[in-house]
């Protein structure tokens, strides 16, 4: 994949693409406002990040000690390598069951996995119950966003997909009746349905529980009726203990839609009454990201999509343009680590402004992960020839001062005199869309010098 042309295709649609990036922007300034109304909340973030770097440092020891406690409890816990295990042991669980109906709450691992569409090759109807989710399903695409998973439709979008699917009135848009139309609709699925299926936010090795939160309570309604419970898991999701788990809830909701908290949250110690629940444990490259100590930190990450909100290039290329479960600034350090060759590009896609490490809840450095991941990919031989060769002749002038002066006093000189076709063409791809900046009469060196002489007088 490349994400410049899937980025283009975005952009060619300009009021959709204005629309979405002023959306981001304005969740993005409702997670500041959030989190100005807390005077500890830097110290929640270092607090965070903290409590991440404790539990990587001894994961193994959690991931037992929650294997013990949860099993204890009644659940039975899975170990699966890669997705291609994870998503074998649940049609495992489903086939040994019965089960032909599943309903899904928001996860971002089973996206990850491609387990829908597995499951459905092998005869299961299987129902995303989050709103967003269900939109993007019924339309057949994947999730744009983490936590927003239908921000690319429009009510008129979303309107034409349930009169196809849900029999609404033509043409209709507002959201009341939409959302009404979606209701019965979901809760005739999780009458209907045999097993339900969850995402995990966090795992608390002390307990052996889980915590899923959600603005909706479709997991609580899709695990209240079957007997069987799957809650599916990456192992990064665990935290040490209960009293930790305050620290992520405060941050969690404030960073990713500037709520004070989520609607529901919900604790899961052990199967109901009468019922199952089993939790797949799922490594799938998480265990070769925490071997390398420049990128084991993205593993820190809690899912909020404040990166994503806050990202320039995210609002203003949607999140198909990264094809991967997770996109934006987060999605651009985990995709390559899985697929260096595949994921190349998205590393690229950043302007290095440093806006996603500024709002990151548990302080990951993810524009420097993003600047390691470019030199990963050229010793890897994964950059282009012509990005190559402009970094060697910028390398090259930037060690050789005197050439530096010189390639800037002719840029000055001679740039704002040539005719614009010579600037800008289709082999100027940097200037599709950019305009150079009026170029000043001296450069910073000249400047310094005549002011410093100025003050002496």
């Amino acid at each position: 994949m490349n994400h410049a042309p899937l980025a283009a295709e975005f952009v060619k649609d300009r009021p959709r693409a204005q629309w979405h990036d002023a959306t981001l922007w304005f969740v993005r300034a409702k997670r500041d406002k959030a989190a100005q109304s807390l005077p500890e909340w830097e110290t929640l973030r270092d607090c965070a990040a903290q409590i991440k770097a404790h539990t990587q440092y001894r994961l193994a020891d959690y991931l037992e000690q929650f294997e013990r406690e949860a099993t204890k409890r009644g659940a039975v816990v899975h170990w699966a390598r890669d997705a291609a295990e994870h998503n074998k042991i649940v049609l495992g669980l489903l086939r040994n069951r019965g089960v032909t109906k599943l309903v899904k709450s928001k996860s971002m691992l089973t996206e990850e996995c491609h387990l829908n569409p597995y499951l459905e090759r092998n005869g299961i109807e299987v129902v995303d119950t989050d709103l967003g989710e269900r939109i993007v399903q019924l339309a057949g695409e994947p999730p744009s966003h983490i936590v927003l998973p239908a921000i690319h439709k429009k009510k008129e979008d979303v309107g034409a997909i349930f009169h196809k699917f849900l029999g609404t009135d033509e043409g209709a848009t507002d959201p009341n009746y939409l959302a009404e139309a979606a209701r019965a609709h979901l809760r005739a699925k999780f009458v209907a349905a045999d097993a339900g299926l969850t995402g995990v936010n966090f795992a608390i090795a002390e307990t052996g529980g889980l915590v899923v939160c959600t603005n909706e309570g479709n997991a609580d309604l899709g695990v209240s009726l079957p007997k069987l419970h799957i809650a599916s898991m990456g192992i990064e999701k665990l935290i040490p203990r209960a009293a930790d788990l305050g620290v992520f809830i405060r941050l969690l909701a404030r960073s990713a839609t500037g709520q004070p908290i989520t609607a529901y949250t919900s604790h899961f110690h052990g199967p109901r009454p009468g019922g199952e629940l089993h939790i797949v444990l799922v490594d799938n490259g998480r265990t070769s990201i925490r071997a390398n100590e420049d990128f084991r930190r993205s593993l820190n990450c809690i899912r909020c999509g404040a990166c994503m909100n806050t990202c320039p290039v995210y609002r203003r290329s949607g999140g198909h343009s990264y094809e991967t479960s997770v996109p934006g600034p987060i999605g651009s350090i985990l995709a390559p680590a899985g697929d260096p060759a595949k994921f190349y590009s998205l590393p690229q896609a950043c302007s290095l402004c440093g806006s996603c490490t500024d709002v990151c809840p548990v302080k990951i450095d993810l524009h420097h992960q993003l600047l390691t991941w470019r030199g990963e990919l050229g010793r890897k031989g994964l950059i282009s020839w012509h990005k190559r060769l402009g970094m060697k002749l910028g390398s090259f002038m930037f060690r050789h001062p005197a050439v530096y002066r010189t390639v800037g006093t002719v840029a000055r000189k001679l740039t704002p005199w040539l005719p614009r076709s010579l600037v800008y063409n289709r082999f100027n791809t940097w200037g599709r869309q950019r305009e150079l900046p009026e170029f000043p009469a001296e450069s910073f060196r000249q400047q310094f010098k005549r002011r410093s002489r100025e003050q002496q007088r």
